[in-house]
């Protein structure tokens, strides 16, 4: 088993390589790795095109969801996105909020910040920046965003409950997040649970789904509610790239699912927080 440092190499040197590739291989991929498929086109990414705020240059294809469809942002917003890659749902989110809000993506692959920056320089918007950071630990100060969104990221992080930890302090009180992650209900085989690629493919790093949803009752969000689930079905043709066919049918058998989920969560005022009144 690899080290939470040598997991967070792995997919910064991955997503450095993703970053160079075009939309089509990205979406015929798990995450943009572990092998293309010829069965399936867009196996876990949705149709941004139809968002306002929608800019194709920036679609790698990587995403699991539309969390910015789900998010309820409003105009002059703080909009936090983590790990913004080249900076889709930055633009979308850019979109709602308007010219009196403010978009921060964070991101900790330098290829994608660079991508995500010449985006922004393109387009014209000095109310989207980008931060080259880890989301555990995020390069941004307590209480400062309205809304926080992620597309299919914290899968990739080792460890989840830092990242809703920190979701939870950069957060306003009475802001909230809106998520969409890989999640597991049942157990993956072991050869895919050890397989590099199916990690930063965002597969093999999933966890449970309710030990998710617990994650972010026990780090003190109100009103958690799955916005949006449906299944991602692996092909046979990068299956085979790690098991036997023996091995693909018994993993078929098991009842093994991957699900997409957005997941929408409050920050509320606890007793004894300032302008909680209750103290």
């Amino acid at each position: 088993m690899k080290s939470d440092n040598e997991l967070k190499e792995l997919v910064r040197q991955k997503y450095a390589e993703i970053a160079m590739q075009d939309k089509e291989t990205n979406m015929a991929s798990c995450c943009g790795v572990g092998g293309c498929s010829t069965e399936v086109y867009n196996i876990m990414s949705d149709d941004y095109s139809q968002l306002e705020g929608y800019n194709p240059d920036a679609d790698l294809g990587l995403g699991c969801g539309l969390p910015t469809e789900y998010a309820q942002m409003k105009a002059g917003d703080t909009v936090i996105d983590l790990g913004s890659g080249a900076g889709n749902d930055c633009f979308v989110a850019r979109g709602v909020v308007g010219e009196t809000g403010k978009v921060i993506g964070i991101d900790f692959t330098e290829q994608m910040i660079e991508k995500a920056r010449a985006n922004a320089e393109k387009l014209g918007y000095n109310n989207v920046e980008f931060r080259q950071g880890d989301i555990e630990k995020m390069p941004v100060t307590a209480n400062v965003a309205d809304v926080v969104v992620s597309n299919c990221v914290l899968n990739l992080v080792p460890n989840k409950d830092n990242v809703f930890k920190e979701i939870y302090r950069v957060l306003k009180t009475g802001g909230h997040f809106s998520i969409s992650d890989v999640v597991l209900v049942g157990e993956l085989p072991e050869k895919l649970q050890q397989a590099a690629e199916m990690y930063a493919g965002c597969v093999s790093g999933a966890i449970q789904r309710d030990a998710y949803l617990a994650l972010i009752n026990k780090n003190g969000f109100k009103n958690a509610i799955v916005q949006k689930q449906k299944a991602i079905v692996i092909p046979d043709d990068i299956l085979k790239n790690y098991l036997t066919d023996e091995e693909i049918t018994a993993y078929k058998e098991s009842k093994t699912g991957i699900y997409s989920i957005t997941v929408y969560a409050e920050k509320q005022a606890g007793c004894c927080e300032p302008g909680s009144g209750c103290c």
